[in-house]
């Protein structure tokens, strides 16, 4: 939508913002572990995505959108870790 030949701005902070809190809660779903791969994943997507595509934007969310990462980056190595050590645990049990 445009007013005056000038791109809505509106339009655009809508969207970082509501891509930021949806980065932060799929992040905080990302934190348990092997059920937050998915979430975790696209929390790293959304960061991702409002890196490249918004990187000019003023963000009042940014808080939200760097806890949602730091909580995604934490989940995925969580079940990176928690799998084999689980499995490796259950074969020395199995001994």
């Amino acid at each position: 939508m445009t007013i005056n030949n000038q791109p809505s701005t509106i339009n655009s902070q809508a969207i970082v913002i509501q891509l930021s809190l949806r980065a932060f809660v799929c992040g905080l779903i990302g934190v348990l572990p092997i059920i937050g791969l998915v979430p975790g994943l696209y929390a790293l997507f959304c960061s991702m995505r409002i890196n490249r595509r918004y990187a000019g934007e003023w963000n009042p969310a940014v808080g939200y959108l760097s806890w949602g990462t730091a909580l995604a980056v934490l989940g995925l190595g969580i079940t990176a870790v928690g799998i084999p050590a689980a499995i490796l645990s259950l074969e020395l049990y199995r001994l």
